[in-house]
C-alpha cells in the first residue's frame, strides 16, 4: 500500500496572500464583494491546499483538501502508467489538458496512467518513479 500527501504550495501562497490583502482591506472598509472574496478564497484553499494519493490492491484513489473532492480509479482498468512532467502552462488542480485530465497541486512531475478505454489520466506527486513503480506493482 503506498499513500502520500503533497502540500499545494503554488496553490496556497498566491491565495493566502490574496486572503491576507482581502482581510487588510476588509478592517478599512466594510464591503460585501471582499467578504464574498474572502469566502471564494477560503474555500478554494480547503479544497486543494494538498493532495493524497492512496493506491492498494485494487484502486487509486485521489482525495484534495478536506476531502470533499475525490478520484478513485480501478486497477483493474488500467492498461499502463508512465513517468511524465507536465508544461507549466497546463496548471494546478483539476484540469483538463491535451490528451486527458490532469489532477494536481504543486510541482511539475506526474504520473500518467492510461486506462484500458483509452483515457489518460496525470496524477501529480513529489515521488513520480516511487509511485508508477508502485502501481506497476499493483497491476501484476
Amino acid at each position: 500500500m503506498y499513500q502520500k500527501s503533497q502540500f499545494g504550495k503554488v496553490i496556497v501562497i498566491p491565495l493566502a496572500a490574496a486572503l491576507i490583502i482581502a482581510i487588510f482591506l476588509e478592517t478599512f472598509q466594510y464591503n460585501s464583494i471582499t467578504i464574498l472574496v474572502l469566502a471564494i478564497f477560503l474555500l478554494v484553499l480547503l479544497l486543494f491546499y494538498k493532495l493524497t494519493v492512496i493506491v492498494n490492491n485494487e484502486h487509486i484513489k485521489l482525495i484534495f483538501g478536506i476531502g470533499l473532492i475525490r478520484k478513485k480509479f480501478s486497477l483493474k482498468d488500467i492498461n499502463s502508467c508512465q513517468v511524465v512532467r507536465n508544461k507549466w502552462w497546463y496548471g494546478f488542480g483539476i484540469r483538463l489538458f491535451p490528451g486527458g485530465w490532469l489532477f494536481n497541486v504543486s510541482g511539475l512531475d506526474a504520473v500518467e496512467i492510461l486506462m484500458k478505454n483509452g483515457k489518460k489520466y496525470r496524477i501529480g506527486t513529489e515521488e513520480p518513479k516511487v509511485l508508477q513503480r508502485t502501481i506497476q506493482t499493483s497491476l501484476s
